[in-house]
């Protein structure tokens, strides 16, 4: 059977051969971390097979292919590695779930074979046509990934198929045999060699992954005309697609509430810290009763529309903000609300239910402290106010969100874990580890389990319960007035200074002036690029959040910041107009820095620039605040 490629192992490895089997299950159940076109898969449960159940799962009398695969998944035996017991095949179905539906009713999936006696696996790849009643094996797909020792302490895999003729290929369910090797076969390595698992749980775990998906797409398409009239100066791209990948959990998780419980209205909400507003705007759209509340209004506050709720105010723990009425509290980064939300849940009524993705990291009464140094200060954090649900009396439930964000994990308060009669009791409780969490604000505090009453009040069960001069005492809410630290308030003739020392040295690295080309300068590690700059400006920057690298991308115009490099930005590249297209009302808003510093000034026509050649070109900014339509 024809072997396509390897790809061999660092020296020394130490993870395996164990380190193989934890790689495939990546490979098994998050095809869509290698293969972007996909946004997961689901797999049935394993069972044992052997060469006469192959008929049954290939679903063929087809005597030629039968003999066809046998002879494949035995081929590269050894007598030191022989099969033990009558069924040696581990088999399992997956079912893959591209991004955009391009197979109509019709499904792909694969029949894996894992062969742990022989560090084998196989992928049998066929397609099931419900309509029809019928399923196609793709006899041209068939692959297997071998485990292959190659040396002392030396390991590699090797990437086999069936046959070498017809593969076919979508680039979707099915990749280029090219590509899995340049890119599957290297993440196999990479992953079974670190072959270490993960502090959370894997990625949408508590929902239906195909149900995501397929909402996912219709909401991004819906909404993605948010990305032309976003008013704000943060990015509109991560922000608008990551509150839809948001709303998308909510609404997926809601509609299996709904149908567990055999409910028919939709669930209310409150998003306590709702910035923006637009996670709130999405899931009124889409027919959930509620609104949203935060310190700061903001401008985009004014393009909703009035069927989105949205209140500017300042939230502060206490009586005053209980919702008796409401389903569910939302905390989606809301930085220091974010420990009291499972509390005011609790409080609010006993159906109330809450989702948090913390952010920051803040106690109750200021900055979170830690107290461990065995997790990571981010798992340390999702663990404290996952304990802090716990106390409330909440059945609490973890799960990473599909979301280009690097907290990502989410906590779910789907119901009690103690019975209405028993309020008083946990209000108690719930008081005293407040009440304790107060007392002890600033010093290091042992163990992370849940406590009890007589934990929490140091040997005392006197504690008043809920009190509004108590529980709120010493909360600090954020100002109203947000503090700008992100380059965008330093002086302009600073950043100019910046700006052009950092760009005139690229320009000075590279020969391409005095060979008649443009010139478009040379590379910088950020750390070179700060020894050029003096510490007074370095000491400047520091206060700002991300530094100077914030300043770098702050002048997207100039530079290009990717992986820690800075480069001069050549606008000839078409991937790059593309990647920051200006919408009209922006055209020709500024000033092209090319035109007026580069020495061989702008490398595109006054005509093909977005940027203004010099004053008598430059127009003022037309964009307007645009009123949303109502979906």
């Amino acid at each position: 059977m024809p072997k396509v490629s390897d790809s061999t192992f660092p020296p020394g490895c130490k993870g395996l051969p164990e380190g193989f089997w934890p790689a495939v299950e990546v490979w098994l159940k998050k095809p869509h971390v290698v293969n972007k076109r996909l946004c997961g898969a689901t797999v049935t449960e394993s069972r044992n097979v052997d060469i006469e159940d192959l008929r049954t799962l290939l679903g063929t009398d087809d005597g030629e292919l039968h003999q066809d695969v046998s002879v494949f998944l035995c081929s590269g035996a050894s007598p030191a590695h022989t099969h033990q017991g009558d069924k040696p095949w581990c088999s399992t179905v997956r079912t893959f779930i591209p991004k955009v539906s391009c197979y109509g009713a019709k499904r792909q999936k694969e029949i894996v074979l894992k062969d742990s006696d022989r560090q084998h696996v196989t992928f049998l790849p066929f397609e099931e046509d419900p309509a029809a009643g019928k399923t196609s094996l793709k006899k041209s797909n068939i692959y297997q990934i071998r485990l292959c020792s190659v040396g002392f302490d030396q390991w590699a895999l090797e990437l086999h198929v069936l046959t070498s003729d017809g593969w076919f290929s979508d680039g979707v369910a099915y990749p280029r045999l090219p590509w899995l090797s340049s890119d599957l076969l290297p993440k196999l390595v990479r992953w079974a060699a670190e072959s270490k698992s993960s502090e959370f749980k894997s990625t949408l775990s508590l929902l239906p992954v195909e149900k995501y998906s397929l909402m996912y797409q219709q909401l991004k398409e819906k909404y993605k005309s948010m990305v032309q009239v976003w008013p704000e100066v943060t990015d509109p791209e991560k922000f608008v697609f990551e509150d839809v990948a948001i709303a998308t959990y909510l609404l997926v998780l809601w509609s299996e509430e709904r149908a567990a419980k055999s409910l028919t209205d939709p669930q209310s909400f409150v998003d306590l810290g709702c910035g923006n507003g637009l996670l709130v705007h999405i899931l009124t759209n889409e027919g959930h009763p509620g609104k949203g509340l935060d310190v700061r209004r903001r401008k985009i506050w004014d393009m909703y529309g009035s069927q989105t709720l949205l209140e500017e105010k300042a939230i502060t723990p206490s009586e005053s903000f209980l919702f008796p009425e409401t389903d569910w509290l939302i905390g989606n980064h809301s930085d220091e609300l974010t420990p009291w939300i499972p509390v005011i849940a609790a409080r609010s009524s006993y159906s109330c239910r809450f989702f948090v993705l913390p952010c920051c990291f803040f106690d109750f009464y200021g900055k979170y402290q830690r107290r461990q140094c065995k997790k990571s200060q981010y798992k340390e954090y999702i663990d404290f106010i996952a304990e802090v649900s716990q106390v409330c009396g909440f059945n609490t439930e973890e799960d990473c969100l599909r979301i280009p964000s690097t907290k990502r994990v989410c906590l779910v308060g789907t119901s009690r874990s103690y019975k209405q009669a028993d309020e008083a009791d946990l209000e108690q409780r719930r008081a005293c580890y407040i009440e304790g969490r107060k007392a002890s604000f600033g010093a290091t505090v042992q163990g992370s389990g849940v406590r009890n009453v007589k934990d929490c009040c140091h040997g005392s069960t006197k504690c008043d319960g809920m009190s509004e001069s108590r529980w709120e005492d010493g909360f600090q809410p954020r100002n109203a007035v947000e503090t700008v630290r992100n380059c965008t308030a330093l002086p302009r003739d600073f950043v100019d200074g910046v700006v052009l020392k950092v760009a005139s040295t690229l320009l000075e690295m590279s020969e391409e002036e005095s060979l008649g080309d443009w010139n478009k300068g040379g590379s910088l590690s950020v750390r070179e690029v700060a020894a050029l700059l003096e510490q007074e400006t370095l000491k400047l920057l520091k206060k700002e959040c991300g530094g100077l690298q914030t300043l770098l991308r702050n002048n997207h115009q100039v530079f290009r910041v990717e992986g820690g490099t800075v480069y001069i930005r050549d606008w000839r590249d078409g991937a790059e107009s593309q990647r920051r297209p200006a919408t009209s009302g922006a055209l020709k808003t500024r000033l092209c820095w090319f035109h007026a510093h580069h020495p061989q000034g702008c490398p595109l026509q006054e005509q093909n620039c977005n940027f203004a050649h010099g004053a008598d070109d430059l127009r003022p900014s037309t964009r307007p605040l645009k009123k949303l339509k109502t979906f």
